[in-house]
């Protein structure tokens, strides 16, 4: 397998500092480290992005998740291993991600249940990450990224 080309942002050099911004930005955003890499993971794992679904079990290690919850991630409804937060946070992603699934793409239910658990600034940090993930996603499952070659 290889890369179809660089990923878009390594090639126009004024964009990947941005990008880093808003991941560094939703770390600081008083969300657990471990949810935002499995909120990562799992928008990872519904795009097919095999480079970040990679990365995103690696930094998810680096962040403490074990490896019973890595591996039930993609099943986290009928895993015993998540919060209620981390359930709440794995929906609001799912949802997210998937907006052309349903006419009510993120419901007010999966936003109110969001929204039990995290406060406005947390929320948001979890948005955040839903949508940079889902961007880099995007460019990477375009030009065909390879899983492990960022190291």
């Amino acid at each position: 397998m290889q890369a179809r080309m660089q990923n878009p942002a390594m090639v126009l050099s004024d964009a990947m500092q941005p990008i880093q911004q808003v991941f560094k930005a939703a770390h600081g955003g008083g969300v657990d480290a471990q949810t935002l890499e499995l909120v990562h993971l799992r928008v990872s794992q519904i795009n097919g992005c095999s480079a970040c679904v990679d990365a995103g079990a690696k930094t998810s290690r680096k962040a403490g998740v074990s490896d019973d919850r890595l591996a039930a991630v993609a099943a986290w409804r009928e895993a015993p291993y998540f919060t209620d937060e981390e359930r709440a946070a794995l929906a609001l992603a799912e949802a997210a991600t998937r907006l052309a699934d349903r006419p009510d793409a993120v419901s007010d239910e999966v936003w109110d249940a969001a929204a039990t658990y995290y406060d406005e600034k947390q929320l948001a940090a979890i948005v955040l990450m839903i949508g940079v993930t889902n961007m880099f996603n995007r460019l990477n499952a375009t030009t065909r990224q390879i899983a492990g070659a960022w190291g």
